[in-house]
């Protein structure tokens, strides 16, 4: 097969390593791709879509897989598939879980899936009349779009949701916002590959989304992962894939909107039981850096099968399996995210190596023989190791080995 990728974050990089090990693999491109991702696929640039469907058609692409989650609210996958590609990814009907708060949570609502009480509103007056008439002072506010993962504000009173009404809803015309009973527990996620029809379990991970130590410090797209989610044990994560993710392949299917691509299930365990805190149409990032690594067998199979809504409902059936082992994930960034990240450092440390590591690219670019630091999120250092203990210190011995100016990353990843 010659396969596409599309993406250029660390996620990308982390599907293009899984997807080269597979034996169906004639060759692998990327669009843009990085510096990373450029060890495994040819990179392409293509100025818009229209060269992108020529150079499909040119290089004979077998499968497109869409690793980020705007082509697919935008309805890339939606294209290909009119112009008789096969793709791998959500539809933008499906892509909607993700790519409105507000959808996802009426979504649950309909099929009974467990999730905070919600409210959804497009005018600030409105929005602000019901915070300041609720006996509860904390909420969640949440921009009802895409927010790059940084659209969230966690607020501890009636004036910090106020302020985050003000911040978010900037235009009235727009999508809202949705307010959110402010829920407290553990957040783990859950992952699974769909073909419309089934789903199969791909693992779980814990997410770090605070910028800073000890969780301070604002949202952010993720500062480090842990795989599996320590707090996800067996009967948690039978529980989180009956009530979420078989509700969820279902209820799409019943409303003729088919899910099929990876499905991330965001998870708080409360007292109260498991409930969906948000769903993403695409792997997780740095979460992929953390489950990618453990999978064993043919990942590009299992992902050529659900774009043929031919997956079958088992890991089994799929030759996939996970490893019985622990991946640490730290993000590495510069200094400024998520606000203004100050970027154009040549990182070094790249070429050494350490055992049960792996580095990959998220803001990187090549110049000449240099990498540059060039985005907000710049690497992801995956530790692997028998344990968490054993994977956290594999993970930041390969973080000390690397450097650039204005590197910044949390030291509390597994802790």
């Amino acid at each position: 097969m010659k396969v596409l990728l599309i993406g250029s974050g660390g996620r990308e990089h982390a599907l293009a390593a899984a997807i080269a090990r597979s034996p169906l693999l004639d060759e692998l491109l990327a669009h843009p791709g990085n510096a990373g991702i450029a060890e495994y696929a040819r990179c392409l640039d293509c100025a818009d879509e229209s060269a992108l469907f020529d150079a499909i058609e040119i290089e004979g692409v077998d499968l497109v897989v869409i690793g980020p989650e705007a082509p697919l609210v935008d309805g890339l996958a939606d294209r290909l598939g009119a112009a008789g590609v096969a793709v791998f990814g959500a539809s933008q009907r499906a892509a909607m879980l993700e790519g409105s708060k507000a959808f996802a949570r009426e979504f649950c609502d309909r099929h009974n899936i467990p999730q905070p009480a919600w409210r959804h509103f497009r005018k600030r007056a409105d929005a602000i009349a019901y915070v300041e008439n609720h006996t509860d002072a904390a909420h969640v506010v949440k921009a009802d779009g895409l927010a790059a993962g940084k659209g969230v504000i966690v607020a501890d009173d009636k004036a910090e949701t106020i302020a985050a009404i003000n911040t978010l809803l900037t235009d009235e015309d727009g999508a809202g916002v949705v307010i959110e009973e402010r829920i407290s527990g553990v957040e783990a996620s859950l992952f699974a590959i769909a073909d419309g029809t089934n789903a199969v379990f791909i693992g779980t991970a814990q997410d770090y989304k605070r910028a800073y130590d000890g969780d301070k410090g604002a949202n952010t797209g993720g500062m480090g992962a842990v795989s599996p989610a320590p707090a996800l044990t067996a009967e948690l994560t039978e529980e989180a894939w009956r009530e979420v993710v078989e509700k969820t392949i279902a209820g799409m299917r019943a409303e003729s909107m088919p899910y099929q691509g990876f499905l991330y299930a965001g998870l708080m365990l409360t007292a109260d039981g498991i409930k969906v805190i948000e769903f993403n149409c695409r792997f997780g990032d740095p979460e992929a850096q953390a489950i990618l690594p453990r999978i064993e067998g043919d990942l590009l199979a299992a992902m050529r099968d659900a774009s043929q809504g031919n997956l079958g409902g088992n890991l089994e059936k799929t030759s996939l399996s996970l490893q019985d082992n622990v991946a640490v994930v730290v993000v590495m960034a510069n200094q400024g995210y998520p606000e203004k990240a100050v970027s154009g450092a040549v990182i070094n440390g790249l070429a050494e190596s350490a055992p049960n590591t792996l580095v990959f690219h998220a803001g990187t670019t090549q110049a000449g023989a240099d990498i540059i630091a060039s985005g907000g999120r710049v690497l992801a250092v995956t530790g692997l190791g028998a344990n968490q203990t054993e994977a956290r210190k594999n993970a930041y011995a390969r973080v000390g080995t690397i450097a650039w100016d204005g590197v910044f990353y949390r030291r509390d990843i597994g802790g």
